[in-house]
């Protein structure tokens, strides 16, 4: 069975870090494309940063750029999302998906999300 569980999110102030995992299960990283998104409430879903499977290069949504990085740990099939700097404005649930190229908007399959809050 095909998975992707994401954990890590929580409740953060303006300024600080969060680490989301992405562990997944039945395939290997090198497999898929896996991609970070987020969904804000009242917003659509939005890419956020995806690292390539099979050649390992990374990508990054403009607003994120220099705050977020993407990064892997084939040992363990886990995808990281390192969030510095993080802003009120980051506040959503965050899914990492598999896709078959980086893409902002397709995806195959999906996990069931970690809430990320920024607030003082």
């Amino acid at each position: 069975q095909l998975q992707l569980v994401e954990s890590g999110g929580g409740l953060v102030q303006p300024g600080g870090s969060l680490r989301l995992s992405c562990a997944a299960s039945g395939f290997t990283l090198e497999t898929y494309t896996i991609g970070w998104f987020r969904q804000a409430p009242g917003k659509e879903r939005e890419g956020v940063s995806c690292i390539s499977g099979s050649t390992g290069n990374t990508y990054y949504r403009d607003s994120v750029k220099g705050r977020f990085t993407i990064s892997r740990d084939n040992a363990k099939n886990t995808v990281y999302l390192q969030m510095n700097s993080l802003k009120p404005e980051d506040t959503a649930v965050y899914y990492c998906a598999a896709q078959r190229r980086c893409s902002w908007y397709e995806y195959d399959f999906m996990g069931q999300g970690t809430q990320v809050t920024v607030s003082s």
